[in-house]
């Protein structure tokens, strides 16, 4: 596993670990001290990163970056990885080309011109770190796996748990690369949002809907930095 601590909400974040910079100059939290950042986690193949998250990103970046709000994008990869490659995000940043499920859901609801997605993206937008798994997987790999996303699961039944370690030996068996980005920041799926501070703190590492993203987002362009 990557030696590097992992992401906690109240302190310092670990940086961002990419593979490239696909659009805009590199950059990384350190860089945008002073600054909100926004860091939108995505599949090239997640229709709903397409239908919700980015729309949203790209909507705070258009009325907040002149405040203090930096957005960045990192597509990840932790399923699909015939479809979540460089190559796609490379032709999605480029010419708006969709493909898989994004571009079957997205055309159905009438969100596509010749294929293409009616957005682009105004922010710079990188590729997640991928590593090859390394095969086989060892138990020490599962019970880390178990541990970091079931803390609880000693207080379930001796099956219970063996079921448990089936299905993560399982899981890990079939993948063919783990992103560390996504790894670092502990995150869920796809779309996930992480949030940074002016000081540079991590206030937020969420999977799925943020209602309060925009709420949370003014409130912090607000505050001053402490000098």
């Amino acid at each position: 596993m990557n030696p590097v601590s992992k992401a906690k909400i109240g302190c310092l974040p670990p940086d961002l670990s990419v593979s490239g910079w696909v659009q805009g100059e590199a950059t990384n939290f350190e860089k945008l001290a002073g600054r909100v950042v926004l860091v939108e986690m995505f599949q090239v193949n997640c229709p709903g990163c397409f239908l919700y998250s980015l729309p949203q990103a790209i909507d705070l970046h258009q009325r907040y970056a002149d405040q203090g709000l930096a957005v960045l994008a990192v597509a990840t990869a932790f399923e699909d990885f015939d479809k979540n490659t460089l190559q796609n995000l490379v032709s999605l940043t480029e010419t708006g080309q969709l493909i898989g499920e994004t571009l079957r859901v997205l055309t159905e609801q009438g969100q596509t011109r010749n294929g293409r997605w009616r957005y682009r993206l105004p922010f710079p937008v990188a590729m997640d770190r991928l590593v090859k798994m390394e095969k086989p997987v060892t138990d020490q790999a599962v019970e880390q796996f178990i541990q970091q996303k079931l803390p609880d699961i000693a207080a379930h039944s001796s099956d219970y748990r063996q079921q448990i370690r089936r299905r993560v030996l399982n899981y890990l068996q079939s993948l063919e690369f783990r992103a560390e980005t996504f790894e670092r920041f502990d995150l869920q799926g796809t779309p996930s949002h992480v949030l940074v501070d002016k000081q540079g703190i991590l206030l937020a590492c969420r999977f799925g809907a943020f209602p309060e993203l925009e709420s949370l987002v003014r409130q912090l362009i607000a505050d001053p930095v402490p000098a």
